[in-house]
């Protein structure tokens, strides 16, 4: 963890001076319109409710129409980028390796979400409903264990590598009766919290109180929304520290364009605090710089994990 603390205190250093590069508002030269993508994990409306103010921000900073694209699933947001239908979006650090390794000149990575403890790392979180009697994986023997989405880094690739390293078969029938996709976080944490799952995963930065759905992530934004009481559910299980997944530009775009979003989204938490608190899920400390460098782990993770 120290590590990561380390290179997130220098990011931050450099989002101050980057924030100055945020030019007044002007029609952006080269574009026609702006599309930001948003990843599932929460229904569409709450998602588009915690986008809007960035929308509107980059709606005046840019100069032309700026729209919201809230696809069902992450690979929905993954082939928009893919595609060139979508221009700036916040991937889980495996959506950035699944778009890297199909094609690695269509996005870079420019900004990550920095903690209140200035870490950048986040952790997969398993849990269950506290009336269970399940308090760790010892306690799923035959039962249903819930991933979220596919091409989630925290809902599937981390705890599909990890949790078979302690001995524990992800093969449905192995050791837990069944393994399923709930279809992302939010489907996930309510699916247990209902009795639909015995267990599954989803994500925290593992700081805060539990009861408050720490301070960002799924169980954050789930307590926000009154969707659940957090009390009635217990951790019991914790992956390895994750690195936070991108935000990330197409790499075609003006290269004032890619200035211009930098320069705002870097200082969106000290300039607007509210704003970034439903962008990024819950409490920050900031939003810094981050390059592809921070993923290469990650993206052998995917590649490993395709190649099975």
């Amino acid at each position: 963890m120290s590590t990561i603390r380390t290179a997130a205190a220098a990011a931050a250093v450099a989002a101050v001076a980057m924030s100055a590069a945020v030019a007044t508002p002007a029609a952006a030269q080269g574009i026609e319109e702006f599309r930001i993508g948003i990843l599932g994990g929460e229904n569409a409306n709450d998602r588009l409710r915690s986008n809007e103010c960035v929308r509107a921000k980059t709606e005046e900073l840019l100069g032309v129409e700026t729209k919201l694209f809230a696809p069902a699933d992450y690979n929905g947001v993954i082939e928009g980028l893919l595609g060139g239908t979508i221009d700036l979006a916040w991937l889980g650090a495996s959506g950035y390796a699944a778009v890297y390794l199909e094609n690695p000149d269509v996005v870079e990575p420019v900004l990550v979400k920095i903690n209140t403890d200035g870490s950048y790392g986040y952790h997969s979180i398993g849990f269950a409903r506290a009336e269970s009697g399940v308090t760790s994986l010892e306690d799923m023997e035959g039962k249903t264990f819930a991933f979220g989405d596919p091409n989630s880094t925290s809902g599937y690739l981390i705890p599909s590598v990890e949790i078979p390293e302690m001995g524990y078969s992800m093969e449905p029938g192995d050791y837990f009766g069944d393994v399923v996709f709930a279809g992302g976080h939010e489907q996930t944490i309510v699916g247990v919290y209902n009795g639909d799952y015995d267990a599954g995963v989803s994500w925290a930065d593992g700081l805060g109180a539990w009861e408050d759905g720490y301070n960002s992530g799924a169980f954050r934004k789930a307590v926000d929304s009154g969707l659940v009481d957090m009390t009635e559910m217990v951790e019991i299980w914790r992956s390895k520290v994750i690195p936070e997944g991108p935000i990330v530009l197409r790499k075609d775009l003006p290269s004032d364009v890619k200035l211009k979003m930098v320069g705002m989204l870097a200082s969106l938490e000290s300039m607007d605090p509210e704003c970034a608190y439903g962008f990024m899920a819950g409490e920050i400390k900031g939003i810094a710089p981050i390059d592809h460098s921070a993923y290469v782990s990650v993206i052998e993770a995917r590649k490993a994990k395709i190649g099975n």
